[in-house]
């Protein structure tokens, strides 16, 4: 398989306070890796990294995203190149319509990569799909940015916006926290209808709520900062039977 996302020896840190500390990791195209591990342990710290967040600093290592590398773009230029990241608590952007907004985001990435802007209609059409496929009614479609939604539908309307911008690399940064058993199929089904051999996921997750309703191909466990084992989707059930003092 091909590498679309390649980490090396990376160190990054806030402030004066290291917390990635020399990681690797792999994600082959159309491959779903789950990272897991304790609480503080660095797994946000890489979502935000691989981002862009600019509160962080990357001290050595390297990220290849499709060979190119990924900490010299800034955060716009990996979002169009293809890096979407599910915020774990979905930010209100009050008086920014929903509809508006997607159509922004997506006409920029649009023009990034040479595309002409898609028009008012052709949008509605290609918004109303996915929509309905993830149970996004019309009046949310009307309301602010996550302004008044519950933790849930802040969730269900990131999923949305990764089926919209279509995305070639997702990062669900503990999307199940909070989640009821509804909310969870729906972003699970959000991830499995995306499923395809270019597109990578990285599920980021405490436990195995999501992964209930993904099956990811290989599973990572983190410690302190580094990768400390990866296998496959057994290794979900031995977290969940033994926890994490065992890596």
């Amino acid at each position: 398989m091909t590498a679309l996302l390649e980490i090396k020896n990376l160190h990054a840190k806030v402030g004066d306070k290291e917390i990635l500390k020399g990681l690797n990791l792999t994600i082959d195209a159309g491959e779903v890796c789950a990272i897991m591990g304790p609480n503080g342990c660095g797994k946000s710290t890489l979502s935000a990294v691989i981002s862009g967040h600019p509160a962080y600093t990357v001290t050595e290592g390297e990220i290849l995203f499709k060979g190119e590398d990924l900490l010299k773009m800034t955060p716009d230029e990996r979002a169009n190149k293809g890096v979407f990241l599910a915020f774990q608590h979905p930010i209100e952007l009050p008086g920014v319509g929903l509809a508006q907004f997607l159509k922004t985001a997506l006409n920029a990435k649009r023009k990034a990569n040479g595309e002409e802007p898609i028009d008012a209609v052709a949008f509605m059409k290609y918004m109303n799909v996915r929509a309905t496929a993830l149970g996004i009614s019309n009046e949310m479609l009307k309301r602010p940015v996550n302004v008044g939604f519950s933790g849930g539908e802040k969730k269900r309307l990131e999923t949305f916006q990764m089926a919209m911008l279509e995305p070639d690399f997702c990062i669900l940064d503990e999307m199940d926290s909070g989640l009821d058993v509804d909310a969870l199929k729906i972003v699970g089904q959000g991830v499995s209808v995306m499923r395809e051999p270019k597109r990578s996921f990285m599920i980021i997750t405490h436990h195995d709520d999501l992964l209930q309703y993904v099956k990811p191909d290989k599973v990572s466990i983190m410690r302190d900062g580094v990768i400390v084992k990866t296998a496959g989707s057994e290794l979900v059930k031995e977290v969940e039977e033994s926890g994490y003092d065992n890596f």
